[in-house]
């Protein structure tokens, strides 16, 4: 992101117009949103703005803004999604909740006001809190003058969350905000269920999809059933379109078909497409969100889109080169190319120019026990895709394999205490025994001796 401030207080930045790239104003900023965290200071999530022309509050991504200043501010305004922001349990507007809100500072717990906060840039481009500026109890007997301030970090205030419902949630989920998704999917499965669901109504649909992707999907299904369609839609829209569609199929027609035409049209796209494979079939477990160039493509542009914050590291060790269109289904697809090759060749040289062919991409009626050999055979963690014009169509990554092979409750079996119900070992993972394995398991442990360990290693 490029920005022309890395650091600014909040206050002063109330009220500042907002334009987009091209230099028309669009809104003017009302609040910065953040969110808590257990061990660091607050996230920060994005912009709160008053749209040109409207009284609606929109939220705009910290990804969006591309300079901050104390006259004016830019975003990526064609990205962003006007609908009327809705403030979750976990999410705090900084101008309306924080400042003036009392804290206790230090060892001595001295009483003190928040008047400003300011936001930072690291250097991985991510927003939080970082001084606040504080207005201290009077030390003087004379009530004239000012009250003495002064700046403080984070971490040396205690701010008292209030008692109440929704502070509860906030509370879960303020305690478990470091958590990867797949320890918080199994803190909320521990839960009852109505405590549960109070919780996830109150997260924010990008970090709700992680969770839900981490969850079996009878108890994803609890979840979006809770929702009304709107909200459903829109974690849906967060989910990986693999995941999405697998639990979309789980629904009955009716519920499908009103979800996705509720869902941003090319995620619903996405989603169509997956679910007219086979769930056996490379069609059935690929997912539609590799990274794909030209073959014009230099290195170095290459690594920055591998660089992405939000790309998923398994999707992240390997481009794939196509022709002309650049999104599944694409043109004729090329080869790929992966990321320690890119390493090794000067940032101007062409993709197209490196590329590994000989692996040989999967088709999208191939079984799933022949994409788990392909892996195997070439060592690889994702594997393309094609359909039967030979475009790519999507890539199969080793977690959405492991996510096939292992039983539906691999997750709750392996949290016991019991050691005595181990089955075979597949890698480095001891798979509970299972009255109904899958084929791919199966036939991946009588291929490797009856241990199950595939040959190879990790590209890195």
């Amino acid at each position: 992101m490029r920005v022309s401030a890395s650091k600014v207080f909040v206050a002063r930045l109330a009220n500042t117009p907002v334009f987009n790239p091209d230099g028309d104003r669009v809104g003017r900023l009302r609040d910065v949103i953040v969110n808590y965290r257990s061990e660091h200071a607050p996230h920060v999530n994005g912009l709160l703005v008053e749209a040109a022309g409207s009284r609606r509050l929109v939220f705009v991504p910290m990804q969006l803004v591309t300079a901050i200043g104390s006259a004016q501010l830019i975003v990526e305004w064609d990205e962003v999604d006007t609908r009327t922001f809705e403030q979750r349990g976990e999410e705090v507007r900084v101008l309306a909740d924080l400042l003036d809100r009392t804290v206790s500072l230090g060892e001595k717990k001295i009483r003190a006001t928040i008047e400003d906060v300011a936001i930072e840039e690291d250097d991985a481009g991510e927003w939080s809190i970082g001084q606040l500026y504080l207005r201290l109890p009077r030390t003087s007997k004379f009530t004239f003058g000012k009250a003495p301030t002064r700046y403080a970090d984070w971490d040396e205030i205690e701010l008292d969350i209030e008692p109440g419902d929704e502070a509860q949630a906030t509370q879960f989920l303020t305690a478990h905000s470091e958590m990867e998704p797949s320890d918080l999917a199994d803190a909320l499965l521990e839960l009852p269920e109505s405590r549960r669901l109070a919780v996830v109504e109150e997260m924010p649909d990008e970090r709700l999809a992680d969770v839900l992707e981490e969850m079996h999907e009878d108890d994803q299904l609890v979840i979006i059933e809770h929702f009304d369609q709107e909200r459903a839609a829109d974690v849906l829209d967060q989910m990986q379109p693999d995941d999405a569609a697998d639990l979309i199929g789980r629904l009955d027609s009716a519920q499908s078909a009103a979800l996705l035409e509720l869902m941003e049209p090319e995620e619903a796209e996405d989603v169509r497409m997956l679910l007219e494979f086979e769930p056996n079939t490379a069609g059935g477990l690929m997912t539609t969100d590799p990274i794909i160039v030209s073959a014009d493509t230099t290195i170095a542009e290459a690594l920055v889109l591998i660089r992405r914050s939000e790309i998923a590291p398994a999707l992240a060790t390997a481009v794939f080169v196509t022709a002309s269109p650049y999104e599944p289904p694409t043109g004729r697809y090329l080869g790929l190319v992966h990321f320690q090759r890119l390493l090794r060749y000067p940032p101007h040289e062409r993709v197209g120019s490196i590329l590994d062919n000989r692996v040989e991409p999967a088709h999208t009626s191939t079984r799933d026990i022949d994409v788990v050999r392909s892996l195997a055979r070439y060592d690889l963690v994702a594997l393309p895709v094609v359909d039967d014009d030979d475009r790519l169509v999507g890539v199969i990554t080793v977690d959405d394999v492991l996510d096939h092979i292992l039983p539906d409750d691999w997750r709750a079996k392996a949290s016991a205490d019991d050691g005595d119900d181990l089955g075979p070992v597949t890698a480095a993972i001891t798979l509970p025994k299972h009255p109904n394995p899958t084929p791919v398991a199966t036939e991946v442990r009588q291929r490797h001796g009856g241990t199950g360990r595939p040959p190879g290693g990790d590209r890195g």
